[in-house]
C-alpha cells in the first residue's frame, strides 16, 4: 500500500507534541530543493504576474484619468505599489497600486491644491502610515463597524461611477458627487454618440466577458475582462471614431515633482488624515479578504486532492475509510505550501513607505486593492514573486509601450473604472448590514461621504453607530404578567443603570409574599442592575415569596465576576459540559445563586437542564418552571434520545467549534500524523481524549468490544483491526501502540460467565469474544504469573481477567508481521493499561512486561504528579514486596507448575481453579 500523511509546514503549532524518534518522518518530508532554488521563480508567479500587469495598467490610466492626475502618475503607483509594497508588505499575495477609493479624495485635492502639493500630502499621509505601523495600530483600525467601512467604500464608488459616467458621455466631471449628479440632465442633452457607444461596448466586455460558456469561454477567461475589454474597445475606436479623445502621455521630462505645501495648516493636516485613513482601510480590508480567498483557494485544493485520492470501486477494502491515502510522493507533486496569514502592522508600514516613495517622485497614493488582489490568487499566484514582478512589467510598460497606451480611448477608460465604482456597492455587505440591523449606519456613511466628503462621512457614520449603540442599550422593555397566582416578570433588552428606575418600579409593584418568576432575555446586565435584583430578591424571600430566574433559549447573561458561573466552560473537563444533563435544582437553589453570588456545585447534581452555555438559571428552552401542585415550580425534565444529541451538537457548534475551527482547518489542509495508536474497549464510560488528554490529531484510536487484538491466523479473524494495525504502523509510522482495559468490562464479564447453548448457532457477540478466550486459558494457566496492581491484588476474578487480557492482547501484536518488524527496529513500542472507572485512576504495566520480557505483569499506579509514567516508579522488587503480603506464590516462575496456585480472586472455594466456563 503506496500512501503517505501529508508533514506539516508549521511544526510550531503543535509545540506540545513530544518529539519525534529520530529518522521515523523523514520519508514524509518533502525533498530538498535543487542547488540554486531559492533564486527560482514559480512558473504560478511568472503567469499570474503577466495576468495582474495587464489588468493594471488600464486601471491604473484610468484612476488617473477620473482623478484628473497626470497620466504617468497612475503608472508610476501601480510600479511602486507592486514592488515596495510586495517587498515589504506582511500580505505576500496582495497587489497595491492606485487607490480607487482616493479617487474623489485625490480628485478634490488636486483641484484645491494642485498636483504638487497633493504629491506632498501623500507623502505625509506615507509617514503617519508608517508610524502607525510601528505602533501596531493597524489591528485596531479593523474595529471600527463594518458598515461604515463599507458605507464610506461603497460612498466613495458611488461618487466614482457619476464622474465617470461624464467621460463615457464625452464629458468632464465636476468637483464633486452632487455636481455630478445635478450636470448630468445637462451633460445628456449635449451627447455625442462616438464615446457612449465605446463606453457602452466596454461595459458589455466587462459583464460578458466573464460569462462565455464552454471550451472556449475556458480558454478566453485566462485573458484579463478589463484588458480585452480596454483593447477591443480601442480597436473599434480607431476604425469607427479615429478623432475620439484618447490617453494623452506627456514626457517624462515635465513630469512634476512634489513641493512644499501651501495652504492653512489645519486644511492640508485633515487632508492627510483623510488619505491616510481611507488608503489605511482600504489596504486592511483588501489584506483580510486575500487571506479568506487563499484560505478558500486551500481548501478547494485539498477537497479536490482528497476526492481524486479516493480508492475506486475496485480498490479491496482497508484503511482508507480510517485515515487519508495518497499517492507516494515520488509519483505525485507537494501540495503548495500554506500562505501565512497576513500580518497587518507589517503590511500598514510597507504601505507607508510605499506611498511616500510613490509621492517623492510624483505618483498617487498607493493602497492595496481589492481586484487586483482577487487576480492574483485566482490566478494561482504563490507568493510576492507575482507583486513584485507586476510592478517590473508596469516599469517596462510605462517606457517601450507609450505609443500603444496613447492609443486608448479615455471612454474605454471611464467605464471600466465607473464599473470598479459600481462594484464597491457590494449587495452582499447591503444583506449584511441590513440583517444585523446596521442599515441605518451604512445609509448614513452614504450619504455624509456623497454629500461632505470622505472624512466628514466616516464622522457622521460613527456619529450614528454611536446613536444606534446608546439607544439598543437603553432600550428594555419590562411586562409583568400573572399566571396562576404567579407573576412573570420578562425583561427584554440589556439591563444598564438606565434600566433600574423603570426595572425597580415594576417589581416594587408585586406582592411581596407571592411567587415569581423573572425572565432576563438579555445578554448583558451591569452591577447597578445586577444589585437592584440581588436586594429585591433578598427582601421578597424574606417575606415569605419565592423567585425563580429565568433566562431565553440560547441566550447568555454577562453578571459580575463574583457572580459568573465558572462551571460549564468549553474547555473545562467532561464533566462540566454536561452539568445540563443533571434535574433535580430546586427554586432555592436559584434564588441562592443570586442571593450569595455564587454558582451552585456542578458535581452535586443540583443544577438544572441547560445548554452549558447559560451562566443564568434558566432551562434550556427559556422558559419558567412550572408551578407544582403547591405552587412551586418543578424541576425541568431530563432530557434523552435525539434531544440530548441536538442539544450537544448545537452546543459543540456554539461554544467549541469556534475554538478548534482553525485547528481542525489546519489538520484537514495537512492531514493527520497521530504519534500513538491506541487499542481500548468500545465501553462508554472510557473516554480516551479525557483521560490522556488528547485533543484532535494525537490518537488513532479502535474501539472494539474488549479491546481484542485477534492474531493474524486466528480463525474467523476480523480484519478491520488488523487492517488498522498496519495502516498506523506502516503508513502513520506511530510511535507506540497501547492497549487499554478497564474495570467492569463486560466482555470480560461475558468469557466469565454462562456458556451459549450448544444447539443455538453463535451470535455475532460471542463469534467476537473467541478472540479473548486465549486471555481467559491465560488467566487459568499454571505457567503465567496473575496480573495484579501495583500494590494489592485484582478485586474479584473479573479485574483478574481484565488485567490479564492487556497482556495477552500484547502478545497477540506482536503477532503482526509490521509490528514485529519495528519492534525488531527499536522505532515501535509497546503500551498495557488499565484504567479504573470508579476510580477514575490510571495504570500502566510494567515496561518489561509490556516488552514481553518481564515474568511479573505489574499495573503500576499513574500518580497526578508524574511528568510520564515508565518502569521506574516500581521495580521489579518494589512490586514482589508490595504484592508479597498477599500471596509469595504470585511471582514464580511459570516453571514452578507443581506448586499449587493460590486462590483466584472472587474464587470462594479457594481451589485454585476456576471454573471452565468456555464458549
Amino acid at each position: 500500500m503506496s500512501a503517505c500523511v501529508p508533514t506539516r509546514h508549521d511544526h510550531t503549532s503543535r509545540s506540545s507534541r513530544p518529539p519525534r524518534a529520530s529518522g521515523i518522518k523523514r520519508p514524509h518530508s518533502p525533498p530538498p530543493p535543487p542547488h540554486g532554488g531559492r533564486f527560482r521563480i514559480p512558473a504560478a508567479d511568472l503567469s499570474a504576474s503577466v495576468t495582474v500587469f495587464l489588468l493594471a495598467v488600464p486601471m491604473s490610466l484610468g484612476l488617473a484619468v477620473a482623478m484628473d492626475a497626470p497620466l504617468e502618475a497612475g503608472l508610476i503607483s501601480a510600479a511602486i505599489g507592486g514592488i515596495v509594497a510586495g517587498l515589504l508588505g506582511g500580505t505576500p499575495l496582495q497587489v497595491s497600486g492606485p487607490s480607487a477609493g482616493l479617487t474623489v479624495v485625490t480628485a478634490e485635492l488636486i483641484q484645491i491644491y494642485g498636483w504638487r502639493t497633493t504629491c506632498a500630502i501623500t507623502i505625509g499621509a506615507g509617514l503617519l502610515q508608517i508610524l502607525l505601523g510601528s505602533l501596531r495600530a493597524a489591528r485596531s483600525a479593523l474595529a471600527v463597524s463594518p458598515a461604515i467601512v463599507h458605507g464610506t467604500l461603497a460612498g466613495i464608488g458611488v461618487a466614482i461611477a457619476l464622474a465617470q459616467l461624464h467621460i463615457v458621455l464625452g464629458g468632464s466631471p465636476q468637483s464633486s458627487a452632487v455636481a455630478n449628479a445635478l450636470a448630468l440632465p445637462d451633460q445628456l442633452g449635449r451627447v455625442s454618440p462616438a464615446a457612449p457607444l465605446i463606453g457602452v461596448l466596454t461595459i458589455a466586455i466587462l459583464i460578458l466577458w466573464p460569462r462565455i460558456p464552454g471550451r472556449i469561454g475556458r480558454v478566453v477567461r485566462r485573458i484579463p475582462a478589463a484588458l480585452a475589454a480596454v483593447v477591443t474597445a480601442t480597436v473599434v475606436a480607431a476604425i469607427t471614431a479615429p478623432g475620439i479623445a484618447r490617453v494623452d502621455l506627456p514626457s517624462w521630462r515635465s513630469h512634476a515633482l512634489p513641493e512644499m505645501p501651501h495652504g492653512p495648516v489645519l486644511a492640508l493636516a485633515t487632508a492627510v488624515l483623510t488619505v491616510m485613513l481611507v488608503a489605511s482601510l482600504e489596504s486592511l480590508l483588501a489584506a483580510v479578504a486575500v487571506d479568506k480567498l487563499s484560505a478558500d483557494r486551500a481548501g478547494g485544493q485539498a477537497t479536490a486532492r482528497s476526492k481524486a485520492d479516493l480508492p475506486s470501486a475496485s480498490t479491496p477494502a482497508s484503511a482508507s475509510d480510517s485515515a487519508p491515502v495518497r499517492p507516494d510522493p515520488a509519483c505525485s507533486s507537494p501540495p503548495d505550501p500554506p500562505v501565512r496569514r497576513s500580518d497587518l502592522d507589517r503590511e500598514l508600514r510597507a504601505q507607508g513607505i510605499a506611498n511616500t516613495l510613490s509621492g517623492l517622485v510624483g505618483g498617487l497614493a498607493v493602497s492595496g486593492g481589492a481586484v487586483r488582489s482577487s487576480a492574483n490568487v485566482r490566478a494561482g499566484a504563490t507568493g510576492r514573486a507575482s507583486t513584485v514582478l507586476h510592478g517590473v512589467w508596469v516599469v517596462l510598460a510605462a517606457g517601450l509601450l507609450v505609443t500603444a497606451l496613447e492609443q486608448i480611448p479615455l471612454a474605454a477608460l471611464g467605464a471600466l473604472v465607473m464599473m470598479v465604482g459600481i462594484q464597491m456597492v457590494s449587495f452582499a455587505h447591503i444583506r449584511n448590514v441590513h440583517k444585523h440591523r446596521e442599515f441605518l449606519v451604512y445609509g448614513a456613511t452614504i450619504t455624509g461621504v456623497l454629500l461632505f466628503g470622505v472624512l466628514k462621512g466616516v464622522v457622521i457614520g460613527i456619529a450614528v453607530a454611536v446613536a444606534v449603540a446608546l439607544h439598543r442599550l437603553a432600550r428594555t422593555r419590562i411586562s409583568v404578567t400573572e399566571q396562576g397566582g404567579q407573576h412573570l416578570v420578562v425583561v427584554q433588552g440589556q439591563l444598564t443603570f438606565l434600566a433600574v428606575p423603570r426595572l425597580s418600579r415594576a417589581l416594587a409593584r408585586l406582592p411581596q409574599d407571592g411567587d415569581a418568576v423573572v425572565e432576563l432575555d438579555g445578554f448583558f446586565m451591569d452591577h447597578a442592575a445586577y444589585e437592584t435584583i440581588q436586594d429585591w430578591s433578598t427582601a421578597q424571600t424574606a417575606h415569605g415569596g419565592r423567585v425563580v430566574f429565568t433566562g431565553r433559549s440560547g441566550g447568555q447573561i454577562a453578571e459580575p465576576a463574583s457572580a459568573a458561573h465558572s462551571c460549564c466552560r468549553p474547555w473545562t473537563p467532561w464533566r462540566n459540559h454536561h452539568c445540563h444533563d443533571r434535574s433535580g435544582q430546586t427554586p432555592e437553589t436559584h434564588h441562592a445563586r443570586l442571593d450569595t453570588g455564587r454558582a451552585p456545585d456542578c458535581g452535586s447534581g443540583a443544577v438544572e437542564d441547560r445548554p452549558p452555555e447559560h451562566h443564568t438559571s434558566h432551562d434550556a428552552s427559556g422558559a419558567h418552571s412550572n408551578p407544582g401542585p403547591a405552587g412551586s415550580p418543578t424541576a425541568a425534565p431530563r432530557r434523552t434520545g435525539s434531544n440530548r444529541l441536538f442539544s450537544g451538537l448545537s452546543s459543540f457548534q456554539r461554544n467549541t467549534a469556534p475554538l478548534v475551527r482553525e485547528e481542525l482547518a489546519r489538520l484537514a489542509r495537512e492531514g493527520q500524523c497521530p504519534s500513538q495508536l491506541f487499542i481500548t474497549c468500545a465501553d462508554s464510560r472510557l473516554v480516551t481524549s479525557m483521560i490522556t488528554a488528547s485533543g484532535p490529531g494525537d490518537l488513532f484510536t479502535v474501539r472494539n468490544i474488549g479491546n481484542l487484538v485477534p492474531p493474524p491466523d486466528a480463525e474467523s479473524s476480523d480484519d478491520s483491526v488488523g487492517a488498522a494495525i498496519e495502516y498506523a504502523v506502516d503508513v502513520l509510522k506511530v510511535e507506540s501502540i497501547t492497549v487499554c482495559g478497564h474495570s467492569g468490562c463486560g466482555a470480560m464479564q461475558a468469557l466469565l460467565g454462562a456458556r451459549p447453548d450448544p444447539g443455538t448457532p453463535l451470535t455475532s457477540l460471542w463469534r467476537w469474544l473467541r478472540h479473548g478466550l486465549p486471555s481467559l486459558e491465560r488467566m487459568r494457566s499454571r505457567h503465567h504469573a496473575w496480573a495484579r496492581i501495583s500494590g494489592r491484588l485484582p478485586a474479584d476474578a473479573v479485574e483478574q481477567l481484565c488485567l490479564t487480557n492487556v497482556v495477552q492482547q500484547l502478545d497477540h501484536l506482536r503477532a503482526h508481521g509490521s509490528v514485529a518488524r519495528r519492534l525488531a527496529e527499536g522505532t515501535l513500542q509497546l503500551h498495557g493499561m488499565y484504567f479504573h472507572v470508579g476510580e477514575a485512576q490510571a495504570y500502566l504495566l510494567a515496561e518489561g512486561a509490556s516488552a514481553g520480557l518481564a515474568l511479573d505483569e505489574v499495573f503500576n499506579r499513574v500518580d497526578p504528579g508524574d511528568a510520564h509514567a515508565s518502569s521506574d516508579s516500581h521495580t521489579p522488587a518494589d512490586a514482589h514486596a508490595l504484592a508479597g503480603a498477599h500471596t509469595p506464590a504470585d511471582s514464580r516462575s511459570p516453571g514452578d507448575a507443581d506448586t499449587p496456585r493460590p486462590a483466584a480472586p472472587g474464587d470462594p472455594a479457594g481451589s485454585g481453579e476456576l471454573e471452565r466456563t468456555g464458549v
